[in-house]
């Protein structure tokens, strides 16, 4: 059984606009993913053949199309297998949709990983890196996520077990 998991913004941008801040991913100028969750960092520039990640989720970029979509395969301990992509669509009338696609296939227990830790904090930083983005392009954001008490026990319980992860850039390992 697979998990399928989205989160998207409709932003009243030209595509253009969305795929620049989507390029900067990663990077040291990254305007999109949110600082209040561990780094996503790359080994190199965005691009086919980058591993890197964020946190404990590790990842290869396995398809890029610079400002239009980029997919990442994760590669962390066995468990998790699938992917995760950002991509924008042009709507029109200089509007565009900012989403993130996951399709994950957990193992074993990383079911109740998934259930328990994964999906809350997962749909927590994606929300807010739309946020991120409405923001970045708009100046403001209309509605903005919230976390819930669940996510914000998870945050202080993984900052205690690892705070690591909250300050250190991808190293390669």
């Amino acid at each position: 059984m697979a998990v399928l998991n989205v989160h998207e913004r409709a932003l009243p941008v030209p595509p253009e606009r969305v795929g620049a801040l989507l390029d900067t991913l990663g990077s040291g100028e990254d305007r999109l993913w949110p600082t209040e969750w561990p780094p996503v960092r790359f080994d190199g520039p965005l691009a086919v053949g980058a591993t890197g990640g964020h946190g404990p989720v590790r990842y290869t970029v396995t398809h890029h199309v610079p400002g239009r979509w980029v997919r990442f395969r994760f590669t962390g301990r066995g468990g998790f297998y699938g992917f995760h992509e950002f991509a924008v669509e042009d709507v029109g009338a200089d509007r565009a949709v900012l989403r993130n696609t996951m399709v994950l296939r957990p193992r074993g227990v990383r079911w109740l990983g998934w259930l328990l830790f994964f999906r809350p904090m997962h749909n927590a930083a994606f929300a807010q890196c739309l946020d991120r983005a409405e923001l970045a392009l708009t100046g403001a954001v209309a509605r903005p996520v919230r976390w819930g008490w669940y996510v914000r026990l998870l945050r202080r319980l993984s900052a205690c077990a690892v705070p690591r992860w909250y300050t250190t850039p991808y190293s390669g390992s």
